[in-house]
Parts: C-alpha cells; structure tokens; sequence
C-alpha cells in the first residue's frame, strides 16, 4: 500500500515522535493524525473548515495548532530536528559572485564613436 501524498512517513514519524511534547489534562488523541492534518492543511492551502472530518473536528485541529504555536512546541521540533548543510555553514568568496561595479569600478560603456556606428 502506497503512503497518502499530505501523510508523514513512517521513517520521518519516527524522528519526530520523540519530540512530540505530552498533552496535560484530557487525553491527547492521535498527535499522528494532527500533524497529517496540518500537513494537508499546508500542502492544499485550504482553509481550516474545509479539512476533511477523516483528520477530525477542523476546530480542535485548529485549536491546537494554536495552543502548540503559543507554548512553542513547534520551535522546540524544529530545533531539535535541524540539521546543518555544511554547503551552507561554508560560504566564502569563492561561491559569492558580484560584478566589478559593485565594488566601485566603473561600468565599460561603449565608446560614443561605435555607438554611433551601430546606431546608423
């Protein structure tokens, strides 16, 4: 069976699901499915009511995407999963092109007697 498009993967559920921070209170329900939704909800730039009941109630998603963006949750994954490309940690001279007249130099202009010439 193939994987659904707007779906984590098992491999990249099991890298998150270390970080997925305990639910106080009431229980949690399937933090899986949530992040499904808000995965569909970011890949079809739909609006919250239109998320498909089979990701649940579009309030309570909504409701706790908003409760995870206040306390953080999402930085705190983001954090804890990044990892740096050494391609971009090492930017020098060597791969940061500019034209000589940014730095200063002045522009070749072609000179008036040519211009003339391909003008006429």
């Amino acid at each position: 069976m193939t994987q659904p498009r707007h779906c984590l993967s098992d491999a990249k559920w099991a890298l998150i699901e270390p970080h997925i921070p305990p639910r106080k209170g009431r229980p949690g329900g399937d933090a899986r499915l949530f992040l499904d939704a808000l995965l569909w909800i970011g890949t079809t730039g739909s609006p919250w009511r239109d998320l498909p009941v089979f990701f649940g109630n579009w309030n309570h998603v909504y409701q706790r995407f908003a409760y995870w963006c206040d306390k953080g949750h999402f930085e705190a994954i983001f954090n804890a999963l990044k990892k740096p490309d050494m391609e971009e940690i090492m930017i020098d001279s060597t791969s940061c092109k500019a034209h000589q007249a940014s730095s200063g130099a002045e522009k070749k202009t072609v000179p008036s007697r040519l211009a003339s010439l391909v003008a006429a």
